[in-house]
């Protein structure tokens, strides 16, 4: 875990060299990363809005037909909570108190489950196909006493670890009816920013990964492997940071100098997001990487991307359908 560890710590100084970063690139990863973690956190949890739906809802305020306002609720939600941590940024963990935590949750539950949103449950919880057993609603109310303690207490862990821990700590307290494990990502997120980091993003796709070693440390095992998921999705936040920031690379291809995604979304007309989004669903292919592990993408993808997105928005073709495009082109 330490050398990992120590891999963040290396890329976090390197983006530190940066700072201050141009005001310009700073909005616009901070509007890239409302949405992304909404999308994200609300979609561990059941929410069916995709990707560019939760961006509508958040961005445009349009309604998604076929979603439910519960759904449309917790894009809102989420969103909201987000720009209440931002506020936190500047106080110390040190300065954390429990009514912070308290806000978090109420603003997640608002107009979903008042009665609920931000206060302890009064009654037992169950995870659903889960054989953990939560502890009594009775006890919560201590629990958290000593949680909020723990959490503003000296601590010479690194903060990756601390932040994790915190939000292990949370969720398995389930301090809440409902919104626990939303509340204690955001969590994780407001400790990390405190300390110059940029939000976790622990992806839909992590999804079972994520919630089995929860619960594997919860019933006794080992926690390494739900370390490893919270490490490499603040590895990948890092990693979205200096792909952004990084001078254009000199690498050279078969036809000529490799782009790294800021380029490659630049002259294809898209959002980095959306190149990235592309790349996981194997529509772009990524020719190779740079020394510090970025990817790297061959021209010829400037006009495979221009393809995808004239096959979306002309044919609204499925990701499936334009993949199937797309292999007659190659």
């Amino acid at each position: 875990m330490n050398d990992i560890l120590k891999s963040i710590t290396e890329k976090k100084a390197k983006l530190d060299r940066y700072r201050p970063l141009p005001h310009e690139l700073v909005k616009s990863l901070e509007d890239w990363f409302r949405v992304e973690l909404t999308y994200t956190s609300n979609a561990i949890e059941g929410n069916t809005l995709s990707r560019q739906e939760t961006a509508l809802v958040v961005e445009k305020g349009i309604t998604v037909e076929g979603k439910s306002l519960i759904e449309h609720q917790e894009a809102i939600n989420h969103s909201v909570a987000y720009d209440f941590i931002r506020t936190l940024v500047t106080k110390s963990r040190e300065e954390l108190k429990e009514e912070a935590i308290l806000n978090i949750h109420k603003i997640i539950l608002t107009r979903i489950d008042d009665d609920n949103a931000g206060r302890y449950r009064a009654v037992p919880v169950r995870i659903a196909g889960s054989t953990v057993v939560m502890p009594s609603a009775v006890k919560v109310p201590d629990l958290m006493k000593v949680y909020a303690k723990w959490l503003v207490s000296p601590n010479n862990d690194h903060i990756v670890k601390i932040a994790s821990d915190a939000h292990y700590k949370l969720v398995s307290i389930h301090p809440f009816v409902d919104g626990n494990g939303r509340t204690a990502r955001l969590l994780l997120n407001l400790l990390l920013m405190q300390e110059g980091y940029p939000p976790a993003l622990i992806r839909k796709e992590d999804r079972r990964k994520y919630i089995t070693s929860i619960e594997r440390g919860q019933l006794g095992g080992s926690l390494e492997d739900y370390y490893n998921v919270i490490i490499e999705a603040v590895e990948r936040s890092l990693d979205i940071y200096l792909d952004m920031l990084e001078p254009k690379t000199e690498q050279k291809g078969n036809t000529g100098i490799l782009l790294k995604i800021g380029e490659l979304a630049k002259q294809s007309g898209e959002q980095v997001s959306t190149i990235r989004y592309w790349t996981i669903e194997g529509l772009l292919d990524v020719s190779d990487h740079s020394k510090g592990g970025y990817k790297l993408y061959d021209p010829s993808m400037i006009d495979h991307a221009k393809k995808i997105r004239s096959l979306q928005s002309e044919k609204r073709l499925t990701i499936e359908e334009i993949k199937a495009e797309i292999q007659k082109i190659i």
